[in-house]
């Protein structure tokens, strides 16, 4: 086996979407170089200068932290061709003009190396048509990769080949986006707009044309298809106006251009209300109108009618949101089918298009159901794709309705339902999803998953309803209650590691988990070779169990927290100081008590989309689970590194992170903040997480694993307090905190200064967790506290007192 290594990239184009796959290769720390055309005045790379500043002004931001703009290397096609031939994969992302693609393809092609992939970023365009007149020696390097916007936040990248494309080339590159860009790669077939779009921007025709139907207005509908349905919590035009209104329409032109005879064509136009907007230029965020405009701090919705804007205050009736609750599939369905609501209609109506559109056309767009759920859910938001759902509401019942509609007229075409779909192996097991693979009509088989040497590196490869993987349910038990799972692999050269997994909501941390993982540090260290802290799915923890702490509160007051809190801290020690490896693999939020578990580890192996931080103030608390104390060790540590410089000058960065709540962007910035060190890794793919945790675990304990001395360190002291309570007075003055903020981040900052003592005194660990004890056990009872406590139970959003 031969490695594929990218040494460099090459993106060709600078516009949104050609900058922003540069900034996420930068990212993933991949050299690249970003060409554009020369500028006609001031430097000849201006053009590309100009977008490479813009992404570090852009929301949601594309770079893990601004700095990173300044390893894109610029150029342009005159100058700088040869720089071409360092490049292992080039990606053209220009206009979405045939003609415009040819003509560049020209100028670049003879500087091409040898063994480079060349791909076009296109929405839709056929990969086929791109590629003829292309060099016979460049042909079988050629293919389709569908980036979605924006390019670091979508997981989704769609591979279209052509017939020439070499089946390795495509290995390669879907390895490469898989691990190092962290993408899930779907392969589509080359037809008009591939998978996601085809399928995405018919569920928006659908929606357009059923709203019409049913008298809806836009933000009732995006109410009912955000995350009411499971879906995006934009909802169907507001994710329009993202995405851009433009964008949308050309789209739309090339299904309505290309697929003439399509049995849903007569639906592939621009809607009138649609082409109104891009001609008066309201292209949806990017101007600042479509759909919806914000007017202030209002959002206004479009009222066709009229012609004008309105107050978007339009929601789901609370019947229809009663039903969109029920946790049954087929239950939630025939509900919405048998409803008379026009909002319940119009939603079995959307579904019932989707589902007829979906098996009508899954032999023309993809090699199976899989590679349809996973364009959904990946490109669109979707948390179950639409086979997913039409099998777990009953698949033969689904079907029976969607016909019954369909020669009823009610459909958006009367083309009937594939054969296959009623009759034969997907009828007899139930669906399209089965343990041994998703059905690919083109073969007549359930084909299982891909077996690329990149998958090894998934344990728990995204799930699809119909499989029967569960997580939690694989693997050896060794210990398991009512809030954790101490668990081992079941997989050769894996299984030595224990692995301990939450069970309570949000992965919260309740006084049940402390004691299951103190457990697990136990056995780990009789049995094993390292810890493993890894929950599936996200967040990683949210933090204490408030639903725990409070009622010990209000039923024990403090004296029956206190001994809780003091475990908690035990339990961090002893992550620390454990005689095997422990280690935080980490995905989405660690916040509070999570991101103190992390950081008493010996090591976290972070998603690159890991967001860390000590959030307790927004509960009128203080971190009390050793967040401070490892602040304070920090910084003291930090400063022996660099014994000319301050104490204060490492601990005001750590005290203003707490005391404002700040939580990291990315891991990467996490890492700059302190809470990832530098030799903890950081994974681009969230399903590679465990995988490289249990590794590092391994790793730590073949290379001798010691735990840490228990060492004192440095304490600022009173000097200390008073110069970082000073501007906190500051802060709050200017308005920048409240009153009782300001109290709170005093607090911080005598605990993270060791208290009234001399500045440079000797503390330990033991020393500043006691005074985050007793200064946590004070605010409990503090009716401010109190009331932040029922807000963020009540509403799950902090409150300002």
């Amino acid at each position: 086996m031969s490695n594929f290594i990218v040494r460099k990239v090459a993106v060709l184009g600078a516009g949104v979407m050609g900058a922003q796959i540069a900034a996420h290769c930068v990212n993933a720390k991949v050299p690249v170089v970003l060409f554009d055309l020369p500028a006609k005045e001031g430097p000849k790379n201006g053009i590309v200068l100009k977008a490479i500043d813009n992404l570090r002004k852009l929301s949601p931001a594309p770079l893990a932290v601004p700095e990173l703009a300044a390893l894109i290397e610029p150029a342009n096609y005159e100058d700088d061709l040869a720089k071409l031939k360092e490049c292992d994969l080039v990606i053209e992302a220009i206009a979405e003009r045939m003609d415009w693609k040819h003509d560049l393809y020209a100028k670049v092609a003879s500087a091409i190396g040898p063994q480079a992939i060349f791909a076009t970023n296109t929405s839709g365009l056929s990969i086929t048509e791109l590629s003829k007149g292309m060099a016979p020696a460049l042909l079988p390097r050629f293919c389709g990769v569908h980036f979605f916007n924006p390019p670091r936040y979508m997981h989704l990248v769609e591979l279209i080949p052509t017939a020439h494309t070499e089946p390795a080339i495509l290995d390669r590159l879907e390895a490469f986006l898989t691990t190092v860009l962290g993408k899930g790669v779907v392969r589509a077939k080359d037809t008009p707009n591939f998978i996601g779009n085809r399928v995405g921007v018919f569920g928006l025709l659908s929606a357009m044309i059923e709203a019409e139907r049913f008298g809806l207005t836009y933000d009732v509908v995006d109410d009912l298809t955000g995350a009411k349905l499971g879906r995006a919590k934009s909802g169907t035009f507001r994710t329009g106006d993202v995405v851009g209104l433009d964008t949308l329409a050309h789209v739309i032109k090339t299904m309505e251009d290309y697929l003439p005879d399509d049995p849903f064509a007569a639906h592939y136009g621009t809607p009138p209300v649609l082409a109104g907007l891009i001609k008066q230029g309201a292209l949806g965020q990017k101007t600042g109108a479509g759909f919806f405009r914000k007017q202030g701090k209002a959002i206004l919705r479009l009222d066709p009618a009229k012609g004008e804007y309105v107050p978007a205050d339009g929601k789901a009736d609370d019947a229809v949101a009663r039903i969109l609750k029920n946790k049954d599939a087929g239950q939630r369905l025939q509900a919405l089918r048998d409803s008379e609501h026009p909002q319940a209609q119009f939603l079995w109506a959307i579904l019932r298009d989707t589902f007829q559109y979906i098996a009508v056309h899954l032999a023309d767009i993809a090699g199976t159901a899989r590679d349809v759920d996973f364009a959904m859910r990946w490109g669109f938001g979707q948390g179950v794709g639409p086979f997913e759902l039409w099998q777990q509401a009953g698949w033969l019942k689904v079907a029976e309705w969607v016909q019954a509609d369909i020669a009823a007229g009610k459909t958006l075409s009367s083309a009937p339902l594939p054969a296959w779909v009623t009759s034969g192996p997907v009828a007899e097991r139930g669906g399209v999803h089965t343990p041994e693979g998703s059905w690919n009509p083109a073969a007549g088989r359930f084909e299982p998953r891909s077996s690329l040497p990149v998958y090894a590196r998934q344990i728990f490869r995204a799930p699809l309803a119909g499989e029967g993987i569960v997580p939690l349910a694989a693997g050896k038990t060794v210990f398991e209650d009512e809030a954790v799972r101490l668990w081992t692999l079941d997989r050769t050269g894996l299984d030595d590691v224990l692995i301990a997994s939450f069970k309570t909501k949000m992965h919260t941390i309740s006084p049940a988990v402390t004691l299951g993982l103190l457990r697990a540090v136990d056995l780990a260290e009789e049995s094993y070779r390292g810890l493993v802290v890894w929950n599936p799915g996200e967040p990683f923890s949210a933090g204490a169990d408030l639903q725990a702490i409070v009622p010990l509160f209000m039923s024990g007051g403090v004296q029956a927290v206190a001994p809780e809190e003091e475990r908690l801290q035990q339990l961090m020690l002893r992550l620390r100081y454990a005689q095997v490896p422990t280690v935080a693999a980490l995905a989405g939020m660690a916040l509070g008590g999570g991101c103190e578990l992390s950081v008493y580890c010996a090591r976290r192996v972070a998603h690159f989309e890991t967001y860390l931080g000590l959030v307790e103030v927004g509960v009128g608390l203080i971190p009390g689970g050793g967040g401070l104390t490892y602040l304070a060790r920090r910084a003291a540590q930090e400063r022996a590194l660099a014994p000319d410089m301050p104490l204060m000058a490492f601990l005001k960065k750590y005290a203003f992170q707490a005391a404002t709540a700040q939580v990291s962007k990315s891991a990467v910035e996490a890492r700059r903040m302190g809470y990832l060190l530098d030799d903890d890794p950081i994974v681009f793919n969230v399903h590679e997480v465990l995988y490289a945790a249990i590794r590092e675990a391994q790793s730590l304990h073949d290379t001798g694993w010691r735990a840490p001395w228990k060492a004192p360190f440095a304490a600022a002291g009173s000097e200390g307090i008073a110069m970082l309570s000073a501007q906190l007075v500051n802060m709050r003055d200017g308005g920048f905190i409240s009153d009782y903020d300001y109290r709170l981040g005093h607090a911080i900052a005598e605990i993270l200064c060791g208290g009234e003592i001399e500045a440079g005194a000797l503390v330990d660990e033991q020393w500043i967790m006691a005074l985050e004890r007793k200064t946590f056990m004070s605010l409990l009872g503090e009716p401010k506290t109190q009331e932040r406590l029922m807000g963020m139970m009540q509403t799950g959003k902090p409150v300002r007192n």
